[in-house]
């Protein structure tokens, strides 16, 4: 079976690849324009989609930032992300990141250096106002604490399921490859989707998380969203705020639908 798994990885990143003619440039097109947020919206559990609340989401010095330096005294579970106005169903993925200073002040432990891109996410306007997570497959980005093994570009299935070495998978999280990535440093992730065939999650160039099917489905969103389950081919790409700062300085597509 694992034999057969590696077959069908290699096949779809032949595709992915044979997507770019010989000899051309990839265009990689920047989602976030170092500026502002424009082509994004915001969506904070206990907020309406829109309301940036103690404008967790900022621009600075031509950095995308995620912080809590206006809100109360507890972070009270109010988890946020920030969409893409626009679906997207085949690509690549490539964001920069890294985590800085304390973690927000009542923040749950498991949150500690911890924030994701949600792949072929719902729509923001779609989202419950007290939704926790939007249906979406979560490549998760996660900090070391200086000293033990912390793996990052893990997958996380909130609404969703995926087959992992052929199987399903019904758990929640699934620890990638990778390495521990401790302190501030920048690091890159890199994902390529296929619409609900298959994903890789490519960490500093090393593919680190391979899954496939990809579909609505599963548990751990509240409350439950009404969507209807069966395969997840597209969809928003967010970024998180679940409590520690973080910050992107490229968050960059390169579009792989098939040609017409």
């Amino acid at each position: 079976m694992k034999n057969i798994y590696i077959v069908i990885a290699l096949i779809a990143l032949c595709l992915s690849a044979c997507t770019q003619p010989a000899g051309q440039k990839e265009e990689w097109i920047p989602l976030f324009n170092g500026k502002d947020l424009e082509g994004w919206t915001v969506k904070i559990k206990g907020y309406p989609a829109g309301e940036n609340f103690g404008n967790t989401f900022y621009v600075e010095d031509s950095i995308l930032k995620v912080g809590y330096s206006a809100y109360d005294s507890s972070f009270a579970n109010r988890f946020g992300h920030l969409y893409t106005n626009k679906s997207y169903s085949h690509y690549k993925l490539r964001v920069e990141y890294r985590f800085t200073g304390e973690q927000a002040e009542g923040g749950p432990g498991w949150a500690y250096r911890n924030s994701g891109a949600m792949l072929h996410a719902q729509a923001p306007e779609t989202v419950a106002l007290e939704q926790d997570f939007p249906v979406s497959i979560e490549a998760q980005m996660l900090g070391g604490s200086g000293t033990g093994e912390r793996r990052t570009a893990n997958v996380c299935t909130p609404g969703t399921e995926v087959h992992i070495n052929g199987e399903l998978y019904k758990g929640h999280c699934y620890e990638s490859t990778s390495k521990t990535y401790h302190g501030d440093q920048w690091v890159t992730l890199e994902m390529i989707v296929l619409g609900d065939s298959i994903a890789h999650h490519v960490m500093e160039g090393d593919t680190v998380m391979t899954y496939t099917k990809m579909t609505v489905g599963g548990g751990s969103v509240n409350p439950k969203p009404n969507i209807p389950e069966g395969p997840l081919t597209e969809g928003r790409i967010a970024l998180q705020s679940e409590s520690h700062p973080v910050e992107f300085r490229k968050v960059e597509l390169l579009d792989l639908s098939p040609k017409k």
